[in-house]
């Protein structure tokens, strides 16, 4: 269990790291347009974040 749940918090690290290079490349213009977007992805990966920690101690207090 410790197993997963290591490779869960590497998985998040390497989309959170990956999403942060991709959104810094790019020319001025692109970049200020893009900000609506990219505070969009930011707010959608902390939902996802929570809910999957949520599922994470639903499943090890109801199913282990």
């Amino acid at each position: 269990m410790n197993v997963l749940l290591v490779l869960v918090i590497i998985t998040i690290i390497i989309a959170v790291v990956s999403t942060l290079l991709v959104a810094g490349k790019g020319d001025a213009n692109y970049s200020s347009s893009t900000k609506r977007n990219f505070t969009n992805l930011t707010l959608i990966y902390v939902i996802i974040i929570v809910l999957c920690l949520i599922a994470l101690g639903v499943y090890i207090r109801f199913f282990s």
